[in-house]
């Protein structure tokens, strides 16, 4: 697909490449206008579970957070020099200026509706909230009395409505900090509604900075629920999970507190204080979601918004918080973070685009498996939020300071709030979190695959199911089962709240103490199967390999029970000319990282492409039952289309069988070693040794309930001759 010119050939390094990349997305969606520019309309035929209306509102509002940015920008040019981009600013936002008139008259046929409860319209009143206090003079002041009535009008329509215990809450907020400081409106009339929002919103607060995005699943309901099950015989209701994403940061919360710092501390100084707090907390732990070269880890849902991955880094420079801690407790840093995302994105984006210039619904590449059931065409310019820092002068200190380089990296560290462990390892060559335990609970596509997987990767994306059998669920990262002869499996997704056990590594000094991460869960609702999942992260002497330990109870008699565990999807055709991996009988002292190939043995299946290394290997394990099952670990070939960043792929998985029943209590143990090195993380980071790292895997001692992994030192490493 083609590639968009003044964004893909963008250097990402000054306040007017951030301006010139804005233009370029904006100038595709002008010729969808309407008649009197109030919706836009992209020519492609999807629907959403809102109105169609509500579509083409997303169309012209969601793209005003960069006309109100690069309003600002042009108000603020005053080199002769730049004039021609001043103008061009004026022709491109001009239509957007004017399309208010039509899109909040009630007479007009371009109005845009009221807004009524739970409407997909509360969500973009959240931006034109935005555009209004960044750019009040052009989008309010100069306006007809008649359409700022109109504007007032409309966004008062948000109080008093049903909103979702969400972060939907955070747009009513906006839109009441926006009628009190434009529009005019007595603070009296709105403070209730804007402080039962908030404390709403203040509920959600976990730890660390962190928000869920609504309520939290506690163990105490998770009981509740079973009792209601036992009662009702039904499991299907909608409830409470435990999710942390993209929206707890940057798509919405964190982002959204960050703007609320700058708008509202005359209003609610004290809230601001804490809020600002929390952006200290959140970010010393949030920059480890990127790598060294700006790519984040794809995980949870809405994943078609792109690069508001790093909107919290956006929402960082335009709301200064002081004294944020290290590495972002400077302007560069902060710089740093944000611009090497953008750029990430850049020499990504051949394909995100269509012929005409307008985004796509996906992630690396049209993808309609892994969309939401609320992403309409014009969705995806959520992502324009990442460039709200153009507003700032030029003379700013974020724009006036040197951009200073990615930390370091790091090894595993637990992150509370999300419950995942981030690794970056320095030894090796591969970002990813370890997330034993999240999940949400109501209905959406691919929920399993966005929320409950083992294992998420910035260099490996996660794939998402395109049907029920096992090459259509595509499973990467996750344990499938099936109790019916394998027609039917079942993965992760509701499970407990994780552990995090204290694990022993057996070095040539001793035992070294490992934070593992462990949840118990249930394929099944009726609980015939349990599964305790442990994962072990990387360590310094396996900075390349990651263990999963499962023990499998069985709580009934089962005749079968077949179960298959996948790797990091990869890449599964030659980049040269996409024929086949070649089938390789071992790795040699002369492969390297980005060699291409298949291995295949009795214990391991590794898989080498441009993308790097992915492979699987399975220790035997004493079983607590007189079964035993089969292992054969061979690649998969999924349905095209089902991972998110990579149309053909193959999966390296470990398929093992128990096809002569198991009795009640009967339990076995899985040992999988997973084996991973990015060819293109951290700016494309050099690894050597290849075949060194793949021969060296951990060993795993079980120990009644004490787990002991075990290294077979080189001589080298001992000192020994």
């Amino acid at each position: 697909m083609p590639r968009l010119t003044g964004f893909t050939d963008n250097a990402f390094r000054t306040r007017e490449d951030v301006a010139t990349a804005a233009l370029a997305l904006l100038r595709p969606l002008t010729p969808y206008f309407s008649v009197n520019k109030g919706r836009i309309r992209l020519p492609i035929s999807t629907g959403v579970h809102f109105d169609e209306t509500a579509a083409q509102v997303e169309g012209f509002v969601r793209p005003l957070w960069a006309v109100a940015t690069l309003l600002q920008f042009a108000s603020s040019i005053a080199d002769p020099i730049d004039a021609a981009l001043a103008e061009e600013i004026h022709e491109v936002t001009n239509p957007w200026i004017s399309g208010f008139s039509a899109a909040t008259d009630p007479e007009s046929p371009e109005y845009w509706g009221p807004i009524d409860d739970m409407d997909q319209r509360m969500v973009e009143a959240e931006v034109v909230s935005f555009a209004l206090l960044a750019e009040p003079e052009k989008l309010f002041h100069e306006r007809d009395q008649k359409t700022q009535q109109n504007i007032t009008a409309w966004l008062s329509g948000m109080n008093g409505k049903k909103m979702p215990p969400n972060n939907w809450r955070w747009f009513r907020v906006f839109s009441n900090l926006a009628l009190i400081k434009v529009c005019g409106v007595p603070a009296s009339q709105v403070t209730e509604e804007l402080k039962a929002d908030l404390a709403v919103l203040d509920s959600f607060y976990l730890e660390d900075g962190w928000s869920g995005d609504g309520p939290w699943l506690s163990t105490q309901e998770e009981n509740e629920q079973e009792l209601e099950f036992q009662r009702s015989g039904r499991r299907d209701a909608i409830g409470k999970g435990r999710q942390v994403d993209y929206y707890s940061g940057s798509f919405a919360i964190q982002f959204s507190q960050l703007l609320f710092a700058k708008y509202a501390e005359d209003i609610d100084p004290d809230r601001v204080s804490r809020y600002r707090q929390q952006a200290r907390d959140f970010g010393a732990s949030f920059w480890r979601y990127f790598d060294a070269g700006g790519s984040a880890i794809p995980f949870g849902r809405s994943l078609t918004y792109r690069f508001s991955c790093g909107a919290f880094f956006a929402a960082l420079a335009v709301s200064p918080v002081p004294d944020m801690p290290w590495p972002l407790s400077t302007p560069g840093q902060v710089k740093g973070f944000l611009l090497r995302h953008l750029r990430w994105w850049a020499d990504h984006s051949s394909d995100i685009f269509y012929p005409d210039g307008t985004l796509s619904i996906g992630w690396l590449y049209p993808n309609m498996y892994m969309s939401e059931d609320y992403n309409s065409p014009q969705s995806p310019y959520w992502c324009l939020k990442t460039l709200i820092a153009v507003s700032l002068a030029k003379d700013s200190e974020f724009w006036s300071a040197k951009e200073e380089p990615y930390p370091s990296f790091f090894q595993p560290q637990l992150s509370p709030a999300p419950k995942q462990i981030l690794s970056n390892h320095p030894a090796g060559n591969h970002h990813f979190c370890l997330s034993p335990a999240q999940f949400v609970a109501w209905p959406m596509k691919a929920t399993q695959a966005k929320y409950s997987k083992f294992e998420y990767s910035s260099a490996f994306a996660f794939s998402v199911p395109t049907g029920p059998l096992i090459q259509q669920i595509a499973p990467d990262c996750t344990l499938a089962l099936s109790r019916d002869g394998a027609e039917t499996w079942a993965v992760k997704w509701k499970c407990s709240e994780p552990e995090f056990p204290t694990l022993q590594l057996r070095t040539a000094t001793g035992l070294q103490p490992i934070s593992a991460a462990s949840a118990r869960w249930f394929p099944w609702g009726d609980k015939q199967v349990e599964v305790k999942t442990t994962l072990i992260p990387p360590t310094d002497r396996w900075p390349d390999w990651h263990v999963r330990i499962h023990r499998v109870r069985v709580n009934s008699p089962l005749r079968t029970l077949h179960t298959v565990e996948g790797g990091f999807a990869s890449p599964g055709r030659r980049l040269k000319d996409g024929a086949k991996l070649p089938i390789i009988n071992s790795v040699g002292e002369d492969v390297h990282i980005g060699a291409e190939g298949l291995l295949e043995d009795a214990e391991s299946v590794l898989i080498l492409s441009s993308a790097g290394a992915s492979g699987l290997s399975s220790q035997l394990a004493a079983s607590c039952s007189s079964k035993s099952s089969s292992i054969k670990p061979q690649a998969l070939k999924p349905d095209g289309n089902t991972n998110i960043a990579c149309q053909r792929t193959l999966i390296p998985i470990i398929e093992r069988d128990s096809i002569h029943g198991l009795d009640t209590s009967d339990e076995l143990v899985f040992i999988t070693r997973v084996f991973a090195i990015s060819a293109s993380a951290n700016c494309n980071r050099k690894i050597e040794r290849l075949a060194d790292r793949w021969r060296d895997q951990p060993k795993i001692s079980m120990l009644g309930k004490l787990t002991k992994m075990t290294a077979s030192f080189w001589k080298s490493e001992l000192g020994l001759e």
